[in-house]
């Protein structure tokens, strides 16, 4: 059985982020998720990037199919949308009450190669299922949204209710003390960071920790999870980061 988290910053030691992941963090907390290159000159400036360095980056990134650019003007690419798209979800995720069932997807696929293996792993991942054992993934059914199509063909999907105790088969499915441990040690970093890079920095983290927060009813969690804290504080930024970009604008 492989655990489904990814790691958080033990003691939240942060590196600091490139010019390319200030930039994207500034496009992704954009509405619209594009700006002139004259605002990302000034937006850059607190994060100790340079014109020179940000228009370097801006380079590189429209030639990796990172950004789009429409005069001075850059925006996200479809990819990056989608990973906004991924971001919002992970900040609000759409839930309904839970009955007791739970959600299961058994692959039936053969012969893929470990390719298309990673990349079906991954996929699972993003739907917060967590894998019991080889081909089995699985999670209580309280999350609002339909199979994606590209997966009716590789796998079988349903609804039960497993024979073991829910509590312990999240227990065993997902480490919950482990990512609890890791966002409350976010939250108290959040507290300390004044400097702007620094929250971006910690904001960053804050966002790969909800990708992998598992979404769980409340009566499988540990007690004062901190899913709901970070979840706020990250919105918070974001109107944080909104009001900025209206100032420079």
């Amino acid at each position: 059985m492989r655990r489904n988290m990814t790691s958080g910053p033990a003691g939240v030691e942060l590196p600091p982020l490139s010019a390319r992941s200030v930039v994207l963090s500034l496009l992704l907390g954009a509405h619209p998720p594009e700006l002139p290159v004259k605002d990302l000159v000034r937006l850059v400036e607190p994060f100790g990037v340079g014109g020179s360095t940000l228009r370097a980056a801006l380079s590189r990134m429209v030639t990796a199919g990172d950004l789009r650019r429409a005069g001075s003007v850059y925006g996200l690419s479809d990819r990056l949308l989608e990973r906004r798209r991924r971001q919002d979800d992970a900040v609000h995720p759409a839930t309904r009450p839970w009955n007791g069932d739970w959600e299961m997807a058994v692959v039936t696929a053969t012969g893929r190669d470990p390719a298309e293996r990673a990349e079906l792993r991954t996929e699972l991942t993003r739907l917060r299922l967590a894998e019991l054992r080889e081909g089995v993934w699985l999670r209580p059914a309280t999350l609002n949204r339909s199979w994606p199509t590209g997966l009716e063909s590789v796998t079988r999907h349903f609804t039960a209710r497993p024979d073991t105790s829910a509590g312990e088969l999240a227990a065993l499915l997902w480490p919950l003390e482990e990512w609890a441990a890791q966002g409350r040690d976010l939250l108290a970093h959040l507290e300390r960071a004044d400097r702007p890079a620094d929250r971006f920095t910690a904001f960053a983290a804050v966002v790969r920790h909800l990708l992998a927060d598992p979404v769980l009813p409340s009566e499988l969690l540990p007690a004062h999870w901190p899913g709901a804290a970070l979840r706020t504080a990250y919105a918070g930024f974001r109107q944080e980061v909104s009001a900025r970009m209206r100032e420079h604008a």
